[in-house]
């Protein structure tokens, strides 16, 4: 079943999951989102601190990297409730899937239980060299 936004209420009370029928449901992500608003967006966002300080750990930069798009967010008058679309970009592949139960907990405890749209693709290295990870954010704020 498709879950969409069926009449101009609807549409205006945020972002819709799109799960077409028959496919497995995913765990932690949407397969699709669909939303009407003012678009929010970041650019690749690391885990760097207020200071400009990059935790060695992966799950502590996944922390501090959804924090800062939490505040990204929060300036474009926005919540995590609002999120249709995460690119995350890992330099290490394994290391994210040796860190899943960990970083669920970490995303639930500032994201909430929504769940976007979500790409994860490794690349064999980011601008900051110690940083382990970087996420892009697409938001949509309903008018």
């Amino acid at each position: 079943m498709t879950v969409v936004a069926t009449s101009k209420t609807e549409a205006l009370s945020g972002p819709r999951v799109l799960q077409p029928s028959g496919w497995p449901a995913p765990k932690g992500y949407a397969n699709g989102m669909t939303a009407d608003g003012r678009i929010v967006v970041t650019g690749g966002v690391i885990g760097w601190d207020t200071a400009g300080h990059l935790p060695a750990e992966f799950t502590a930069q996944v922390r501090q990297a959804l924090s800062n798009i939490a505040a990204v967010l929060a300036e474009g008058g926005a919540g995590p409730e609002h999120l249709v679309r995460l690119t995350w970009y890992v330099v290490d592949m394994e290391e994210y899937l040796g860190n899943l139960k960990a970083l669920g907990k970490i995303y639930r405890e500032i994201f909430g239980a929504h769940y976007p749209a979500m790409a994860l693709v490794q690349v064999v290295r980011l601008v900051e060299l110690a940083a382990r990870v970087e996420i892009e954010a697409t938001a949509v704020v309903p008018r």
